[in-house]
């Protein structure tokens, strides 16, 4: 992709982002998706997000839908990635992906294939250590570890109801996953991996 082509993207893209509010936007293979958010996806990243910054302290901060430049076709918005806080506080509107410590992604019923299967792919070859999938509509958690070219060699699957606990390199965290929403209703495309 030339650089006028990559210009052209996020030009369509900002133009997009007025359009279409209640959306959220992403440039990924070098395609503008986007993917409409639910109520529930909102609070699941809100209480996700309160729980890690309670038990993380001040040193470590989340962001959500702000950019992280993987690739010159991949720009993704985590739902919420946790960060040094002394990055956050320069807010900015793009970041770098090695700032990662944790990324976090909530399946909404357009986003499986690429929570689950493209995601999973770029943030392990970007190195970032862990990498959790929150799904209200199977509820359940997918934690993912030991990054490689491929994607993560490691992965459980924890159902709603039970603590995820996560080793970071900067500590340990459990996230209790009891209180998070639940959409039985709603019905989600078939992940193929």
């Amino acid at each position: 992709m030339t650089v006028s082509e990559t210009d052209r993207l996020h030009s369509q893209l900002s133009r997009l982002e007025d359009q279409f509010p209640g959306y959220r936007m992403e440039i990924v293979g070098g395609n503008i998706m986007m993917s409409p958010v639910k109520p529930f996806h909102g609070r699941t990243i809100r209480l996700l997000e309160n729980a890690l910054e309670a038990q993380l302290g001040p040193e470590w901060g989340c962001m959500s839908d702000v950019i992280f430049r993987f690739t010159d076709l991949d720009e993704l918005c985590p739902d919420s990635a946790l960060l040094p806080m002394a990055e956050v506080d320069r807010n900015l509107s793009v970041y770098s992906p090695d700032l990662i410590e944790l990324a976090i992604e909530v399946v909404s019923p357009s986003s499986v294939h690429h929570d689950y299967v493209t995601k999973d792919r770029l943030y392990a070859q970007r190195g970032i250590a862990h990498y959790l999938i929150f799904d209200p509509y199977r509820a359940e958690c997918t934690t993912h570890w030991n990054p490689g070219a491929d994607g993560y060699r490691g992965r459980d699957v924890i159902p709603y109801g039970k603590p995820v606990e996560v080793t970071l390199d900067i500590g340990a965290v459990t996230i209790e996953t009891d209180a998070l929403p639940v959409d039985r209703e709603t019905r989600t495309q078939p992940l193929d991996r």
